[in-house]
């Protein structure tokens, strides 16, 4: 299914400028022509093996409109043209990409990075046996409110720079472990300040300080809570899962942000079956997140509505869960994304190829689908179609491969194959 048009809006973050990626692609180019102005400097790459675009009207004329001996042209931040690269129109600069594979940049559509601590030994211990519960999201709690702004935002920003040299150059990301107004607000001001597909989770875990009233913790984060965090998020979400919040309290906690014009998305059926994936249905949802344990009528309501079903094969990796099942979603024709779950308690890893092969290996995608969900998929969760996919009009994100096609990434699981990195244009890995 393809999800609908969403409203125009501003950029995740300043775009550069041409000089800027002028300067960038001629680091690496093979043969450099001078620069007719800043403002109309255009930059080829060539010599692709294999691009993909994420539009079917292309190339092979499948979902990722695969195009072989391929060419983009990228002017500022967006893309100009893509194609056969002997039809390839005259530019300004020039880039080889020495016969490798070029895709859109990943889209992380689901990460939890402004946190503090370490849960090192709760992810030993449960290595060693013990079984994984939402109790644990406690430990970084505690961390996060002892922590200063400034290694919040260390932390953030380390983790970022790891995943964008690895390929991801859209991330959205949530607040969810200070859990008092301050500390909830304070988490989505400095995730702000690196992009706007920001979430307000106040409704990740029953604070620790209303363990004995979860009715009042509830009046908070619809209240004050969500007050304090609106003017810094364009999403909420909450975990709707047993030791979290139930369906009336997601509904409510839901419909609440939506009223402060926060957009609805959903941790859904992670750990059990539940009344998750249907809420995220029924209020349009952009994601119903993990969607593990599904009934016949979960599946079949995701099918018929705009809702994405974003899974998070790390997550599974890291607790030794039950896998989703990634085949039974997409053969009744339901639109899935993969996104890498970044947090410090059950999928600390920032890596999307790593997702994809876990994808291809453990749930059964194939590689064109999982390449797919992790590109034009996260940009469905987060109602995008201006990322995830490579065509005119669309933003300049994109990676180079060390390899002729983008099977490489299941096929050589653990190799470092992203050799180049551009984000709005601009060379940045």
């Amino acid at each position: 299914m393809t999800p609908g048009r969403p409203p125009p809006r501003p950029a995740p973050e300043p775009a550069p400028t041409a000089d800027q990626a002028t300067e960038d692609a001629m680091s690496n180019a093979t043969t450099v022509s001078p620069a007719h102005s800043a403002s109309s400097a255009s930059t080829l790459i060539t010599n692709i093996a294999a691009l993909v675009t994420n539009d079917p009207s292309l190339g092979d004329k499948s979902p990722l409109g695969l195009i072989q001996d391929a060419a983009v042209v990228i002017e500022g931040d967006r893309v100009v043209w893509t194609g056969d690269q002997s039809k390839a129109p005259a530019t300004d600069n020039r880039v080889d990409a020495g016969g490798r594979a070029v895709l859109p940049g990943f889209v992380d559509s689901h990460s939890h990075l402004v946190f503090a601590g370490d849960r090192t030994q709760e992810f030993n211990a449960r290595m060693s046996g013990r079984a994984y519960s939402a109790g644990g999201i406690r430990t970084t709690v505690a961390a996060t409110r002892a922590a200063t702004d400034a290694e919040l935002e260390t932390g953030l920003t380390r983790y970022l720079a790891e995943a964008l040299r690895q390929g991801t150059t859209t991330f959205e990301t949530k607040s969810g472990y200070g859990l008092t107004v301050e500390d909830e607000a304070r988490a989505l001001r400095i995730a702000a300040a690196h992009t706007d597909e920001v979430t307000y989770l106040g409704a990740h875990i029953v604070s620790p300080d209303y363990t004995d009233d979860p009715a009042g913790y509830v009046s908070l984060v619809t209240g004050e809570m969500l007050d304090a965090c609106a003017p810094y998020a364009r999403w909420i979400d909450v975990f709707c899962e047993k030791g979290a919040f139930d369906g009336d309290q997601a509904r409510a906690i839901l419909t609440a942000g939506r009223a402060k014009g926060l957009h609805p998305r959903i941790h859904a059926n992670q750990l059990s079956y539940g009344p998750g994936v249907q809420l995220a249905v029924e209020l349009d949802a952009a994601s119903a997140d993990h969607c593990t344990h599904l009934t016949a009528e979960d599946v079949d309501a995701l099918a018929n509505s705009r809702t994405v079903a974003t899974l998070l094969p790390g997550a599974e990796f890291s607790t030794r869960a039950e896998w989703p099942n990634a085949r039974r979603l997409l053969d009744a024709g339901v639109t899935v994304a993969l996104s890498t779950d970044c947090n410090p308690g059950s999928s600390f890893t920032s890596s999307v190829p790593f997702c994809i092969a876990l994808a291809v290996r453990d749930m059964r995608m194939t590689p064109d689908e999982a390449v797919w969900s992790a590109t034009a998929g996260g940009a469905a969760a987060l109602r995008r179609e201006d990322i995830g996919r490579l065509t005119p009009g669309a933003y300049a994100d994109l990676i180079l491969l060390d390899a002729p096609s983008h099977v490489h990434l299941a096929y050589r699981p653990g190799v470092p194959l992203v050799s180049g990195v551009w984000r709005r244009g601009a060379r940045v890995a």
